[in-house]
């Protein structure tokens, strides 16, 4: 359960971002399926696209709650008047050889970017996996995701693996994806950097 989970924070919390834009992080629950889906119905087009699993969908929101619910899964909501501006997520793997590896994945409301905000759930979620004993993170994306590939190599993380034609878009054409990892342990230092 998210409640069980030791963090090195205590959530919920108050954050100040770019322009001194309050932010309450707090971690997902049960009840925030309605919220969570409120979020993804505003989404652009594009942003859709390229998510792994169909967050407009209630009975992927469903499951995505009961990962948490299981421990699978730990994901950071940043709220801004009580709606759901961004969020982080930690996915972790379940086989034994890579338990200590976990899948991040961060996405913010297109109303609030260019805050600072996804640097700031990066950071907070890094922490997460810390704490969770997790050695290494990865990042997926298709490689057509340029932005979002500059974004994780800022904080540090490089391309392990071009995976060709892996993945279908929901128009069916194929893409490439891109897997990107980073060392937890190391994290710190180059976010103060």
């Amino acid at each position: 359960m998210a409640e069980q989970i030791k963090t090195n924070r205590p959530y919920p919390t108050q954050v100040k971002l770019q322009g001194d834009r309050a932010v309450k992080l707090r971690l997902m629950e049960a009840n925030d399926l309605e919220k969570m889906l409120a979020f993804a119905a505003n989404l652009p087009a594009d942003d859709l696209l390229f998510l792994r699993t169909d967050i407009t969908d209630r009975n992927v929101v469903k499951q995505w709650i009961d990962n948490i619910k299981h421990g699978h899964t730990v994901t950071l909501l940043a709220e801004i008047d009580g709606e759901i501006a961004a969020y982080a997520s930690v996915h972790m793997d379940q086989a034994r050889w890579t338990r200590r590896v976990g899948e991040i994945r961060i996405n913010a409301s297109s109303r609030f970017r260019g805050l600072g905000l996804g640097r700031r759930l990066a950071a907070e979620v890094f922490d997460l996996a810390r704490s969770l004993g997790l050695k290494k993170i990865t990042a997926q994306m298709t490689t057509d995701q340029t932005a979002a590939r500059a974004a994780f190599e800022r904080l540090g993380f490089q391309v392990e693996a071009v995976l060709t034609d892996w993945v279908e878009d929901r128009s069916g054409r194929l893409r490439d994806l891109l897997v990107m990892t980073f060392d937890v342990a190391g994290f710190h230092d180059h976010v103060a950097a």
